[in-house]
């Protein structure tokens, strides 16, 4: 049985019901509200707290993370660094009629998944019109004035097998996809029917200055994530220098996104629950990994999607791991973490899924990424990210203010090895370059090996080579000879092991987890269809 036929609720009535027992509401109601914007109300702040407890329990307490609270204004420069100001866009475009802004994929998706419908619809039809039981095939009259309804259309086996298997991988196109996709398949706004332009990237960030005299530009978080990563160093500290350990924070987090819908499931400023967990590059081992070994997850791998398929493999995690589906020991164990989270807070277990992103949905940070969504009215929502990140973020902050932020761990046994290193001759080095000298001396110490390699070997050749600097106050070309350094092996002895942690990192949509609990746990009285009814586990019942 699929998802769908497993959740039936009337979304009106159980809106009205949230509504009039103030779960939530528009922010700014009387003014008008405003899209994206949610005020909850005493229930739904309780429901709310106790999502959030329990999450602490779970994680924090019980796998003794380190809890923070970090700034939500976040200087320009962190997230220019950490790639936000440059890659945290979505895709959107216009209605040439009325200029209204649509979320491209999401347009291509409804539109698509609309016309697959009508299709099903059609077909019903034309069996219940073979059959001859007309009773099924069009609603009674009811003597009031209707509005004409065009009749839906068929398509050809071939096209709604095309519409499916797009709509499977529709979260691996980019811009230039997407656009295709619009212009092939005529892909409009389907209210108002006009055409729509191409796609053009919006970064979905709020924008501040931070001060009186606005010279200081700064953001709204999108995520919790940076202002752990800042206090990475002395988290480490904290820890007296042990690792693995975890960083853990619950805050409000701000995307101004393109066209919010479907209540909470896309807001402006909502709750997330992140955790950085720091490891080892070369032991990404955990030591509780046996304790969820053998728990079953539905999952849907990249690779079943770009075959435009969406079945799920149901895998225990220790096989997905020995199998090379999901990457380490530390990302599945993770994974089987959210999932019982999940289920002890009464989301239904046959309603959740994990699925990988595929290359384009990447985030432009991590390597691997699960995630889990959750079955509701709107279609499986992606409410729990959990990300390998690797060692990305800690490096770029590194690089860009010249602070360590890495682990030195004592070696039982000294690591001797050869290493091609680049030494100044400072009788001529400095006086030749001036200024530039130590931005020139840094950016060769910082090339890979076969980089300073392919400098040595010119320099060999030619007696000179050409140094391009960039992103220091002195950018440009600069000329280097053989005179003015030496580039050789050395033998290197290392008692101390230096090296970046990379992290992994579940990530929480706590209003979405909010709002999928709710569905899951609301029914009708079976003598009273009017009257809803929620019925929330011990661990959520708000009161």
């Amino acid at each position: 049985m699929s998802a769908s036929k497993k959740l039936n609720i009337d979304r009106s009535a159980l809106e009205q019901l949230l509504l009039k027992r103030f779960f939530f509401a528009p922010s700014f109601g009387i003014y008008g509200g405003v899209q994206g914007l949610y005020d909850y109300g005493p229930t739904g702040t309780a429901l709310q707290q106790n999502l959030i407890n329990h999450w602490r329990q779970h994680f924090v307490i019980e796998e003794d993370m380190l809890e923070v609270d970090c700034s939500i204004i976040t200087p320009s420069k962190v997230l220019e660094t950490s790639g936000h100001v440059a890659k945290f866009a979505d895709w959107m475009c216009r209605d040439t009629g009325n200029n209204e802004v649509r979320r491209a994929d999401h347009l291509v998706e409804e539109v698509l998944e609309t016309r697959l419908e009508n299709d099903a619809l059609a077909r019903k039809l034309a069996a219940t019109s073979i059959s001859g039981d007309q009773s099924a095939a069009a609603p009674k009259p009811s003597g009031k004035k209707t509005k004409k309804v065009a009749a839906p259309t068929k398509l050809d086996d071939a096209v709604a097998e095309e519409y499916r298997s797009i709509l499977a991988k529709l979260d691996n196109y980019d811009g230039d996809g997407l656009g295709e996709l619009i212009s092939k398949y005529d892909i409009r706004n389907p209210e108002t029917g006009n055409a729509v332009t191409p796609p053009v990237a919006f970064n979905l960030m709020f924008q501040t200055s931070i001060g009186p005299a606005g010279t200081l530009k700064g953001f709204l978080r999108p995520e919790t994530a940076q202002g752990q990563f800042m206090n990475f160093s002395r988290l480490l500290e904290f820890n007296n220098q042990k690792m693995p350990f975890a960083s853990a924070m619950v805050g409000r987090s701000f995307r101004n996104e393109i066209a919010p819908r479907s209540g909470l499931i896309r807001v402006r400023e909502f709750t997330m629950a992140e955790i950085e967990h720091y490891v080892d590059p070369m032991n990404k081992n955990h030591p509780r990994f046996d304790e969820v070994a053998d728990i079953k997850l539905p999952l849907l791998p990249n690779a079943v999607q770009l075959e435009g398929k969406t079945e799920t493999v149901m895998m225990s995690i220790g096989d997905a791991v020995s199998q090379g589906v999901v990457d380490n020991k530390t990302l599945g164990y993770f994974l089987g973490r959210i999932y019982l989270y999940l289920a002890a807070i009464g989301i239904r277990t046959d309603l959740i899924r994990f699925r990988q992103h595929m290359k384009n949905e990447m985030a432009h940070y991590a390597c691997d990424c699960w995630d889990a969504e959750i079955y509701t009215t709107y279609g499986w929502i992606e409410c729990v990210g959990c990300a390998d990140r690797s060692a990305y973020d800690l490096r770029v902050h590194s690089a860009s203010t010249k602070k360590k932020l890495c682990v030195r761990e004592s070696l039982d046994e000294p690591l001797v090895y050869e290493k091609l290193t680049c030494e100044p001759n400072s009788k001529v080095f400095g006086p030749k370059l001036k200024r530039a000298a130590k931005p020139v001396q840094e950016h060769l110490e910082s090339l890979a090996a076969e980089e300073l390699a392919e400098i040595k070997a010119t320099l060999a050749r030619d007696g000179k080579a050409t140094v391009t600097l960039a992103g220091t106050a002195v950018d440009g070309d600069y000329e280097i000879t053989a005179d003015m350094l030496t580039i050789e092996n050395k033998t290197i002895i290392e008692n101390v092991r230096e090296y970046t942690p990379n992290v992994i990192e579940p990530s929480f949509g706590i209003g979405r987890i909010l709002y999928a609990l709710i569905e899951h746990s609301f029914s009708v009285r079976a003598d009273d269809e009017q009257r809803g009814v929620l019925s929330f586990n011990a661990l959520m019942a708000p009161f």
